[in-house]
Parts: C-alpha cells; sequence; structure tokens
C-alpha cells in the first residue's frame, strides 16, 4: 500500500504543472472504463461532462478523470487527456469512431502570483496531455499537479492521496486539490481539522487540541470571492453501479466537512467523483455499499490534510506559507 489513490488497482495518476504559470493539471487514468458519479456541493463549481454521470444517462463508463488549475480555462485540461487517450484507441465506441469520455472539474487559482499572460489559448490543453503521459502508480504530493496554485484561507493548500483496505479486502483510495476557502486546521494552529482520522502520522501527529478555541469557530474565508474549490475523487475496487456510485459520492463529501471550515460555501465549488474499478463483487448490496460511503469520506479527510501537510510554499511575493513552513515536521 503506497496510501495513494493507486492502490486501487487499475488507476494510474500523473501530473503536469508550469512553475511560472503558477498552476497545473492532475490525470486519473483508468486501465480500464470505469463506473463514475459525480457530487456537486458548492455554489460556484467548474465541471466538465458531469451531466451524462448520472444513472439515466447513456453513456455508463468514462476512460479517465481531470482535475485542473486554471479555473473555467483549465476545462480544457480534459481535451489533452481525450487527445492522448485517442492516440492509444481508448474511448466510447460508436461505429468505427472511439470518443474518449473525460469528466473533469476546476480550481480558481488565476490570482494567486503566477504569470496568466499565456496568449491567445491556455496552456492547460497541453498540460492535460502532458499529465496523461506521466500516469503512473506514485505520484507527488502537496505543490503538484492541480494542487501546485492551490490555497486555504491561512496556509498553501495543495494535492493530496491517502487509501486504506476494509477487512474484506476492498481497496479505497482518494485524491484531492485543497484550494479551500475555510481553513484545513483549528485556528491558526498546528492541529488538522482531520486530526481524528489520521493514520501513522501521515499528517504531523499533532493530534486534536485540547479543546476548540471559540474563535476558531468563528468562519474565516478568502477576501477573492472566487478564488476557491476543493476537487475530489474517491475511488474503489467493489463494483458498483452508477447509482451505489452516487451515493458514495455523496457520503463522502462528508470527508470534506470533516477536514475543511467553512465548506460548500456559495464562494467554493467543491465536488467530488465517485469511481469504481470494477473488480471485487460489492458483499451486500446496502450495508457494504454504507460501509464504503462512510470509509471514502474518511479517506477523503485523510487526503485533504495530507495536501496540505505536504505543500511547499510558492516562490513569490507575498505567497501564503506551507504548513511546514510555520509548525515543521513529523514529531
Amino acid at each position: 500500500m503506497r496510501n495513494l489513490i493507486t492502490d486501487v488497482a487499475g488507476i494510474k495518476v500523473g501530473h503536469a504543472e508550469d512553475e511560472r504559470l503558477a498552476s497545473g493539471t492532475t490525470a486519473l487514468i483508468f486501465d480500464q472504463q470505469a463506473v463514475a458519479a459525480v457530487d456537486v456541493r458548492g455554489g460556484g463549481p467548474g465541471t466538465r461532462d458531469t451531466e451524462l454521470l448520472a444513472p439515466e444517462m447513456t453513456v455508463e463508463r468514462i476512460d479517465a478523470i481531470t482535475l485542473s488549475g486554471g479555473s473555467a480555462y483549465g476545462l480544457d485540461a480534459g481535451s489533452g487527456v481525450q487527445a492522448w487517450l485517442r492516440e492509444h484507441g481508448r474511448g466510447f465506441a460508436i461505429g468505427p469512431v472511439v470518443v474518449p469520455i473525460v469528466p473533469g472539474a476546476i480550481i480558481f487559482d488565476l490570482v494567486n502570483g503566477g504569470d496568466k499572460d499565456w496568449g491567445r489559448f491556455p496552456p492547460y490543453r497541453d498540460l492535460g496531455f502532458q499529465a496523461a503521459q506521466n500516469a503512473s502508480d506514485d505520484f507527488k504530493l502537496g505543490t503538484a499537479g492541480a494542487g501546485y496554485g492551490a490555497t486555504t484561507v491561512n496556509l498553501k493548500g495543495g494535492l493530496g492521496s491517502a487509501s486504506m483496505q476494509t477487512a474484506d479486502g476492498v481497496t479505497i483510495g482518494a485524491i484531492v486539490a485543497v484550494n479551500a476557502c475555510g481553513s484545513v486546521t483549528v485556528g491558526n494552529s498546528e492541529h488538522f481539522w482531520a486530526a481524528a482520522f489520521e493514520q501513522s502520522g501521515e499528517y504531523g501527529a499533532r493530534g486534536m487540541p485540547p479543546s476548540v478555541p471559540p474563535e476558531a469557530l468563528v468562519p474565516v474565508m478568502k477576501g477573492s470571492p472566487r478564488a476557491n474549490t476543493t476537487i475530489a475523487v474517491v475511488a474503489t475496487d467493489a463494483a458498483l453501479t452508477t447509482a451505489q456510485a452516487k451515493r458514495v459520492a455523496v457520503m463522502a463529501q462528508n470527508g470534506l466537512s470533516r477536514a475543511i471550515y467553512p465548506i460548500h460555501t456559495p464562494l467554493d465549488g467543491d465536488t467530488v467523483f465517485a469511481v469504481s474499478t470494477g473488480t471485487k463483487p460489492l458483499r451486500d448490496p446496502v450495508y457494504a455499499l454504507s460501509e464504503i460511503g462512510a470509509l471514502a469520506a474518511n479517506v477523503l479527510s485523510r487526503a485533504v490534510a495530507r495536501g496540505v501537510f505536504e505543500a511547499t510554499a510558492l516562490p513569490l511575493a507575498g505567497a501564503l506559507p506551507s504548513w511546514k513552513d510555520r509548525f515543521g515536521g513529523t514529531r
């Protein structure tokens, strides 16, 4: 186990970033077409091909998912991933033609100090292609991929991932680009809201504070009304229908609620995809599904904290500090 979403068999992840741009893209490539669903809670989402993930829609499986910086410009990343898949003969077959199905979501990182004067066409299509080319079992956390330019209200945001196995041998993983309107720490302390779910000191082993100070419960949010959004994918090798994957996506949103405060505001576009690679039969259609959804929320909480814990500050004037800049490493 790598403690990454790629512990779910059949998933590879690749990043591409542009340091001058201070932004990047992450591609999740599935070895075989996967069942997927999505749940959107934020008030300002930016998404691609999410309507086709509804259970009543015709296309039942997808080839990849993109997570990207760049706000609406970043939706071009899906076209780059699509081009890579087409070159490899992947996609939804319509007669002699194949159309790769690549849903995606974006964060807003356009005002983080990077040079966004890219000319006529934004660079995200090329970044998407590069991310797909780079897909592998191992990938970087923190200031990487879709989390490269991410921030929270008080610390550098980033790209996080985590995984676990159930007693039945089902693997559950999560990946997230943390660009929250709110905070992942209890006020300005070293303690993560997600401390209760930490495994093996994966984000500093600081635990919860003895008590939560009243000032930590006062919502503190970024001043820019569109510089936000946390986007994530949870995945499992349990065989799920689209409707069951939708329930997992809904339940997994609780992972964001436990790790970020405040969350799902009108200033965010918080979006969670759920993916099933479908290699292991579901033990029970109700109880086992409930367990997977609950544990997916736990894994997503851990991924959020890891994304911020592993981040490094951008080398830009006025950039927010990283968690490690302020509090050091693991105790």
